[in-house]
């Protein structure tokens, strides 16, 4: 019987947890374009920087384009939306088993 309060009260957030989780891959699957395109114009800034002769501007430059890149924050956001998705279907795999 508490087993099947508990299954009860899992449920709104297990749909929730699931409903968000879809939402951020969403976005974050059309910010990648966008994030994309920035990356490249800002290491486009950086090789300008570097032959004007201002390297600490471009290593700057450099390091933001590392940060907008695939593999800077929108990386982190991704295992962070993994996570959200991971939670959603343990709670399911408690309510179904």
């Amino acid at each position: 019987m508490f087993k099947l309060i508990l299954k009860l009260v899992a449920m709104p957030f297990a749909l929730v947890l699931t409903l968000v989780a879809a939402v951020f891959n969403f976005l974050l699957s059309v910010s990648a374009i966008f994030f994309g395109i920035a990356s490249t114009l800002v290491f486009l800034g950086a090789v300008i920087l570097f032959i004007t002769g201002e390297p600490i501007g471009g290593a700057a430059f450099l390091a933001v384009a590392f940060l907008v890149s695939p593999f800077g924050i929108p990386a982190l956001a991704g295992w962070l939306v993994g996570l959200l998705d991971s939670a959603g279907g343990a709670l399911r795999g408690f309510i179904v088993g």
